[in-house]
């Protein structure tokens, strides 16, 4: 066991020295001792020796964007063999399959309980209530954002209801033109969340931005939200400033609002920074250096400046997983990082029109 491998073991807000972090995951996940059977294969047609010359965060663009591979790849040749032959998985969830055939990653228990810590974290500083009870109208399997719903309601102290939807199928429905298919479908979500509103206490709702403004078409639900909800933190599909400004000041004007950003290729998401202004943009800041963000040109694949416009590239770095130089579909503004950060922000984040020759359809998620 390589002494330096504790650096992978610290919190997400822990100040870690990058170059060192660095040094600790390259030896992870590529020593045959404790890598991954994929990475360990992969590593032969590399052009270069991530143990030696990935020394800066920088350096993870030397390698190519592996996550199409996901697509296919065994899932228990993904799991570190640093792990042992009993590894805790939590589960195997899956990229919404928005542009081709879903991606697959593994998600360990150090991981999701380290990433947990991490969000309660965010949620306290954005005052969200402890011990209330939760509703979650998201994709649970196999998608990985509904069960991480359902473990910070549990975690804080109350209990989850869940309402889950397909996004794909609305996705399906939408690309054919079946808009009254679709409509009735998300309808039929809405009716279920309105079951719940009315019989439970609820405190927390977490959902997609379609779903929100669905709701917000029905005045009983708007003024029942308004009594009875604390906190929504929406996610998977993008807000504008218009929609959240709306929601914020005239819909839900007694409820925190707030915004998650994530992907399931950094096996995870960061909630919007806290204490910014109603004028200000959504700003979102990686938990560095296990997970970063960069903006860049993709037509040059230069990085844009601050205040620009570009593509996000996400790079996963933990004992769990290793995924660099991820091309996301996602348009963001590159924003300054606070101290200490090794990595861009983003702001006012939304999809690409296209990506992989394919047209991006958000639906409900």
């Amino acid at each position: 066991m390589i002494a330096s491998q504790a650096l992978l073991d610290l919190p997400l807000d822990a100040r870690i020295d990058p170059q060192e972090f660095l040094h600790a995951a390259m030896e992870w996940h590529f020593n045959p001792e404790t890598g991954s059977p994929y990475w360990l294969k992969r590593a032969k047609s590399l052009p270069f020796d991530p143990r030696k010359d990935v020394k800066r965060i920088e350096d993870l663009a030397l390698f190519p964007n592996i996550v199409d591979e996901l697509r296919d790849v065994r899932a228990e040749d993904l799991i570190p063999k640093g792990y042992g032959p009993h590894p805790d998985v939590v589960g195997v969830p899956e990229s919404g399959g928005t542009t081709g055939t879903p991606k697959r990653v593994v998600i360990l228990r150090d991981w999701a309980d380290t990433a947990g810590a991490w969000m309660n974290t965010q949620l306290d500083a954005h005052e969200f209530p402890r011990n209330v009870n939760w509703l979650a109208l998201l994709p649970r399997g196999p998608h990985m954002v509904g069960e991480v719903a359902m473990r910070r309601a549990t975690m804080r102290g109350g209990l989850a209801f869940m309402i889950d939807m397909d996004p794909r199928w609305v996705k399906k429905l939408i690309a054919a033109g079946k808009t009254e298919e679709a409509d009735a479908y998300v309808e039929h979500l809405v009716e279920q969340a309105s079951f719940l509103l009315h019989s439970q206490d609820i405190g927390v709702i977490m959902t997609t931005p379609p779903l929100l403004e669905r709701i917000a078409q029905h005045d009983d639900l708007v003024e029942l939200i308004n009594q009875k909800v604390k906190g929504i933190l929406w996610a998977g599909a993008h807000m504008d400033t218009d929609t959240r400004q709306l929601f914020r000041s005239e819909v839900f004007p007694r409820v925190k609002l707030a915004g998650v950003y994530g992907s399931t290729m950094i096996l995870g998401g960061t909630i919007e920074r806290a204490g910014l202004t109603d004028d200000e943009p959504r700003i979102y800041d990686p938990p560095s250096p296990f997970i970063t963000f960069s903006v860049i040109d993709p037509a040059s694949g230069h990085t844009v400046d601050y205040g620009k416009r570009g593509q996000v590239v996400m790079n996963h770095i933990s004992k769990n997983m290793l995924l660099p130089n991820n091309l996301e579909r996602d348009l963001a503004t590159r924003i300054e990082p606070p101290a200490g950060q090794v990595s861009d922000s983003v702001a006012d984040v939304s999809p690409v029109a296209q990506f992989g020759n394919e047209a991006v359809i958000e639906g409900v998620y």
